[in-house]
């Protein structure tokens, strides 16, 4: 890289508040020295606890961090210090594996707390860059989103791809050494030679926990320095009236790379689509000369809530130190059924050298809510056990099982045990850690909260004896929708998958899905509205309708889209007669689009979904289109106005 290219940026800018960076890695330590006066915020995760200056993922979160944010005057030149930053914790020190779910988790964390750009120095080896939905959707928001992911291409010295650096939109990111020379050890797969560039990544200087310094060599520590100089210019564009344009800045990068020589390899696909030029990029954005900056971009602010580092008092170590954010950080500890285990993610780094509740409840007002993290969720309900000696107190306690004249003890992990006993002892609900689950993966423990505990508990007794129904039964319960607050607090299942934990505050909102039933209705609705139907076609049509909002649609439902999404889902499939003539007519679920809505409330966050139904056996029929408008402001998504239709030719 040419340091002097990096100076002359450097003298433009130093970085804009106003651009926000979030860093998915370890945690932080920031009382090392090189963070004093830098604008850091930790936003809470999966991954609890302070920096611990022996372990290897602090070490690895506390030098990535340095790189982009240490401060003026510290021994490590930070490349973007001036520059809001997030750090989202994902890799723990204990040595627990980062799932493609969890890190999917983290990116829609960024995402909602403003950032701009997102650095993950780790990623998963892939034998074709696959990935699994959770983190595909993740990616695919930052892209709708306009959020530029900078991830570590792997340092496995093969052809080969880490996810999430080989996902569309992703600049992936590339190991050189300080002649230009791409290192042995840094991937080059095929998807890197269209979105992945080198850069300097041997012995790259860095903070460690603790305090001092050390050099660390992977495509770990190249990320974060692509990340700092899409930073500046970033900052730039600001300075110069412009919005802020990450996916513009990562074309920029791309299409002004350096292709590499004979004389710096033999193999010029190790170098992946060319090395960083900061020379060509400024070039190729505001035509090799940056002017005086115009009349001022107005900041919008990071948006994030979290622990920020503040100076301490004048008789300490000069460092920052942490306040605590208004949230519960607190881990249970449980054990699961026998939840599915996603995949993990590893950071990229081969070489080394040298409580306070703050639950909301039923009975406050909406306003109240300001400031929580709302999830509104579908999936199906599970529980778990907190320990061995918790499981083994419900077999005590539960009565035996008979199975002709042999009487076998009970068993807790069978479903329909526990729903009877349930109801002969409703109580014993709270002893038990609710999950929701999507294909068998949990993904949030629920805990109900405040005044409608207990009736939000019953209703999930109730939906749990609906799931082991018979699937032909009018009682069989499909899916649930369950809203709640993001508490901060997790939950540890046997497995060793750690959950958040989210708290309904009373059973408004809280829906199972019968489909039997509601076919059963919908076919009266239909006929009634439209004359005769099928019944073959109106179960073929819902059925369709379900499987793509659940498989194909899948989400954590913290996003507003995704809420409207999930909630527009349940509104549709309460209430079939919304789509009746396209039912009646056999038509099948097309697609489903979701943007902003042009007409709200004021403060309100409204969205419009589309509902495209298309005649499976005539292409040229025209579509049938139907328009929800959902309001996600509050704990519970609302519909605002009449459901719109029409049909149109495309």
């Amino acid at each position: 890289m040419n340091l002097l290219a990096l100076e002359q940026l450097w003298a433009k800018t130093s970085g804009s508040p106003q651009i926000c960076i979030a860093v998915l890695d370890g945690l932080i330590d920031f009382k090392h020295p090189c963070f004093l006066g830098a604008d850091l915020t930790q936003i809470p995760t999966l991954v609890t606890g302070e920096a611990n200056p022996n372990g290897g993922m602090s070490l690895h979160g506390t030098h990535v961090a340095s790189i982009i944010f240490s401060q003026l005057g510290s021994p490590v030149r930070g490349i973007a210090p001036q520059c809001k930053g997030l750090s989202i914790p994902v890799f723990a020190d204990e040595g627990r594996q980062l799932s493609q779910l969890d890190l999917a988790r983290a990116i829609e964390q960024a995402v909602n707390a403003g950032a701009h750009i997102i650095n993950i120095s780790g990623g998963q080896l892939t034998d074709e860059g696959e990935a699994e939905g959770w983190l595909r959707r993740s990616v695919q928001l930052c892209q709708e989103k306009n959020v530029l992911i900078v991830a570590a291409a792997g340092n496995d010295g093969c052809a080969c791809l880490h996810v999430p650096a080989a996902l569309p939109a992703v600049l992936a990111v590339g190991a050189m050494d300080d002649k230009g020379k791409p290192i042995n050890f840094s991937n080059w797969g095929k998807s890197y030679q269209n979105q992945g560039i080198v850069a300097p990544g041997e012995n790259i200087l860095g903070a460690k926990p603790g305090g001092g310094t050390t050099q660390l060599s992977g495509t770990s520590f190249a990320a974060p320095i692509v990340t700092g100089v899409a930073a500046l210019l970033l900052s730039l564009q600001i300075q110069r009236g412009e919005t802020p344009n990450p996916q513009k800045v990562r074309d920029a990068i791309l299409k002004s790379a350096l292709p590499c020589t004979t004389a710096d390899t033999t193999d010029t696909s190790r170098c992946l689509v060319g090395k960083l030029n900061i020379s060509g990029s400024l070039e190729y954005l505001f035509g090799g000369t940056v002017s005086d900056p115009t009349e001022a971009v107005a900041p919008s602010g990071c948006g994030c809530t979290g622990i920020k580092p503040t100076e301490v008092e004048a008789s300490e170590q000069p460092a920052a130190t942490l306040v605590p954010a208004p949230v519960n950080q607190s881990q249970l500890v449980a054990s699961s059924i026998a939840p599915s285990i996603p995949q993990s993610i590893t950071p990229s780094i081969p070489v080394m050298q040298s409580s306070v509740s703050n639950f909301v409840t039923a009975s406050q007002a909406p306003s109240e809510l300001a400031g929580s993290q709302f999830v509104y969720a579908l999936g199906t309900l599970g529980y778990d056990f907190g320990t061995e000696a918790r499981r083994d107190s419900f077999k005590q306690l539960m009565p035996a099982n008979s199975i002709g004249d042999i009487t076998v003890p009970a068993n807790p992990h069978d479903a329909r045990q526990m729903v009877d006993y349930l109801a002969a002892s409703p109580s014993e609900s709270r002893s038990l850690i609710w999950t929701l689950n999507i294909e068998l993966t949990p993904i949030y423990a629920i805990e109900p909260q405040g005044a409608f505990a207990r009736d939000t508990y019953a209703v999930l007794q109730e939906l749990l004896a609906g799931q082991i129904q018979a699937e032909t039964s009018e009682e069989f319960v499909e899916r649930v929708s369950i809203p709640g607050v993001l508490t901060g607090k997790t939950v540890k299942l046997f497995s060793g998958q750690v959950v958040p934990l989210i708290a309904p505050q009373n059973p408004r909102g809280i829906y199972g899905w019968k489909i039997n039933t509601l076919v059963s209705a919908a076919i009266e609705t239909v006929q009634t509205t439209v004359g005769d139907a099928e019944e073959e076609a109106i179960r073929r049509t819902l059925g369709s309708f379900l499987n793509r909002i659940y498989y194909d649609l899948r989400n954590l439902g913290t996003t507003s889209q995704d809420r409207a999404l999930n909630f527009a889902a349940t509104n549709a499939f309460q209430a079939a007669s919304t789509f009746a003539e396209a039912v009646a007519a056999g038509m099948e679920l097309d697609s489903i689009d979701i943007e902003k809505s042009p007409f709200c409330r004021l403060d309100s966050d409204c969205w419009d979904v589309k509902l495209k139904f298309f005649d499976p056996e005539n292409s040229r029929r025209a579509k049938k289109i139907f328009r929800f408008t959902v309001d996600v402001s509050d704990l519970i998504p609302v519909t605002l106005g009449d459901v719109r239709t029409w049909s149109s030719a495309y």
